[in-house]
């Protein structure tokens, strides 16, 4: 089964370089051979239930661990109907 996550992490810093937390988020998908899209207002990724669920998991812990206060997370199941509206 494919799923598609999207989160965010907080506080945001504003302009500039993104922060710390943010950029461990980015790093711990890549380690887990994932290839996150990763942008100003959150991070995208898609991939196996079996890789992608342990790598969030691992997620939530890195960015608390780096300085978030705020984690915001929604996965999808990739494909189904919902995401063709």
């Amino acid at each position: 089964m494919m799923l598609r996550a999207e989160f965010t992490t907080e506080p945001f810093e504003g302009e500039g370089e993104p922060p710390a937390h943010a950029v461990a988020a980015r790093d711990c998908l890549r380690a887990a051979g994932l290839e996150p899209d990763f942008g100003p207002l959150g991070t995208s990724i898609t991939g196996d239930r079996e890789t992608l669920l342990p790598a969030l998991a691992r997620v939530v812990e890195t960015v608390l661990n780096t300085g978030a206060n705020r984690i915001t997370l929604q996965v999808t199941v990739d494909g189904t109907e919902d995401d063709q509206v």
